[in-house]
């Protein structure tokens, strides 16, 4: 990303990049790396909260620091299958949600407008809600009109082939995978629409 599109950037939003692989272990190492994340120990912490909000901070990891394509597999609501073989030559946006997190609501519009507008180039959309059942998920599409399907991850298969990227209850959250199914960034709690648009025409454009 540009010095001058960081600059355009709320000071709250701007990209955070790694740099090298000491960094990159914070986010894609151990198994227990999801457990030294912010945001996963405000989930620990028992607060009585239903979800942990973010704070929209942007993670962008450069291309020859990304790891390995992300592996996961799961059904949609409808019905439908999707594997990440689905994934390799378009960028993929997952978004994180369930319908009573407040964050989710907020954003909707937005992740349906950049839906609408990178369709065409050859960019898919995902949510992977993790807590609801199909009527309630089917009537939260409705209430803001989501073309975009999302995989019921009640089970957390998807959310566990992204382990350590999606803190375990933090959510909304957001991750943009490159054309070869790499984690390319992250936003972690509500999404800007033109941070986001930044970060999925940055992948588009590779």
């Amino acid at each position: 990303m540009s010095a001058d599109r960081r600059e355009n950037m709320p000071l709250s939003r701007r990209s955070v990049l790694t740099a090298g692989g000491a960094a990159l272990a914070a986010v894609f190492g151990l198994s227990g790396c999801a457990q030294d994340d912010a945001l996963a120990k405000q989930a620990k912490a028992g607060d009585n909260k239903n979800y942990v909000a973010g704070d929209g901070s942007v993670t962008e990891f450069a291309v020859a620091d990304r790891k390995s394509p992300v592996a996961l597999k799961g059904t949609l609501f409808d019905g439908t299958a999707v594997t990440s073989a689905d994934f390799p030559g378009k960028v993929t946006v997952l978004n994180f949600w369930f319908a009573a997190c407040a964050p989710c609501r907020v954003e909707a519009p937005s992740l349906e407008a950049l839906n609408q507008e990178f369709k065409t180039k050859g960019v898919q959309f995902f949510g992977v809600n993790l807590r609801d059942e199909k009527a309630t998920a089917d009537a939260f599409d409705k209430t803001f009109n989501l073309t975009y399907p999302s995989f019921n991850d009640k089970d957390g298969a998807v959310l566990l082939a992204v382990s350590g990227l999606v803190p375990p209850g933090a959510v909304p959250t957001t991750l943009v995978l490159d054309k070869q199914g790499r984690v390319a960034s992250r936003v972690l709690g509500e999404i800007q629409q033109g941070t986001l648009k930044s970060l999925i025409a940055a992948a588009v454009a590779e």
